[in-house]
């Protein structure tokens, strides 16, 4: 990607998470010119920037991006910022949400990256409980911009660069103040319709809790495999293509015509194939991911509880059947000992389950409020 000469014309970009996702958004961001502030909730994974004094980044992208603040302080790590790019889990955003909600100032944009399913409303819905007056514009994208592996302190290696993601914002209409502002770093970031299309689009919803669970015993083993690759077999595949029918009928019932997981490889990576079995391994930026060590971990312990249960909880509130999420919700709850259902993002929790449909799209465009619980 071209590097821009950003740091003398351009306020700090706040990356909040550095874990797989956010080290690799810190770095190519200080690679590309960009002051950035990064923040992390623990202060282990800061250590190897602080020492180092940046983050080295190999693969797609290779440098070294000079970090200008590492911080545990929320308030030092958004000040002055006009992007508040949030890279961590899903899990994370309520909690993330109450920390900046002192600090946060007119003008500001958070980016949820990306906001799983209905992460937006539940990141708003927080704000309003904390009482926030700042004219603050809550986004999310669909999926993640980066393929990304953090690979030792300060290091991140990125696999693969999408070429096109969706981002939408609570309030419909201020979609194109968040673009501009994004594209003024990433070329990638293009328009969505509205956070229920972001959020339905959660294609992460349908790859990662089901390979993993359809990989249970080899994940187990502790052996090396191609997660992608080698875990997604033809048979495999079709139980995926069952899980992403249901999302779309349950999307369709907001209205919302959800791109299917077949389309979305095209669109994200430029791949096709005749299945989305095919799609899947022809997909370079999936060749060298390897598979999870442990279930204990975000394809199950986020992606259920914060997609694939909100999209049942929305499912069950039109009177759309999803068998085979409900069957995924289940087999996660188990191999974890956890319920999944009740502790997810249901319809009752985002504060969402009186309104009608008319409610819901007059709420995603911002002529309506909803009542925090």
């Amino acid at each position: 990607m071209e590097r821009y000469p950003l740091k003398d014309q351009h306020p700090p970009v706040a990356v909040i998470g550095a874990g797989h996702g956010g080290l690799a958004m810190a770095g190519h961001l200080a690679i590309m010119g960009c002051n950035v502030q990064l923040f992390n909730r623990g202060e282990e994974r800061l250590w190897g920037v602080k020492s180092t004094g940046g983050i080295e980044v190999q693969g797609e992208i290779t440098g070294f991006g000079k970090i200008a603040v590492a911080t545990n302080n929320m308030e030092e790590a958004i000040k002055g910022a006009e992007l508040l790019m949030v890279v961590v889990p899903a899990l994370a955003h309520r909690w993330v949400a109450e920390q900046m909600a002192p600090y946060l100032q007119d003008g500001q944009i958070v980016v949820l990256h990306p906001g799983r399913t209905l992460g937006a409303l539940e990141f708003k819905q927080v704000l309003i409980h904390n009482d926030v007056k700042a004219d603050v514009i809550v986004s999310e994208a669909q999926t993640f911009i980066y393929a990304s592996r953090v690979i030792g302190p300060g290091q991140a290696h990125i696999f693969g660069i999408k070429s096109s993601i969706p981002v939408a914002s609570i309030r419909a209409h201020m979609i194109p103040v968040v673009i501009k502002k994004l594209r003024e770093l990433y070329p990638q970031f293009v328009p969505g319709d509205n956070i229920f299309k972001t959020s339905f689009d959660n294609i992460g919803s349908i790859f990662h809790p089901a390979l993993c669970i359809l990989n249970a015993g080899w994940i187990e083993d502790d052996a090396d495999f191609k997660f992608y690759h080698q875990g997604s077999t033809e048979s495999v595949a079709r139980v995926l293509e069952s899980a992403d029918k249901e999302r779309i009928h349950v999307a369709e019932a907001l209205g919302i015509r959800a791109i299917s997981a077949h389309q979305w490889f095209y669109m994200a990576y430029g791949t096709h194939g005749a299945s989305l079995y095919e799609a899947m391994r022809k997909n370079p930026g999936y060749t060298s991911i390897l598979a999870p060590k442990t279930l204990k971990m975000r394809y199950l312990e986020e992606d259920v509880p914060c997609s694939l249960v909100p999209i049942a909880s929305v499912g069950r509130m039109f009177g759309v059947p999803t068998p085979t999420i409900d069957s995924l919700i289940h087999l996660a709850s188990l191999l974890n000992q956890k319920d999944y259902f009740s502790e997810g993002r249901t319809v009752e929790k985002l504060g969402i389950s009186e309104m009608n449909l008319r409610d819901l799209r007059l709420l995603a465009i911002g002529e309506k409020q909803h009542t925090p619980t």
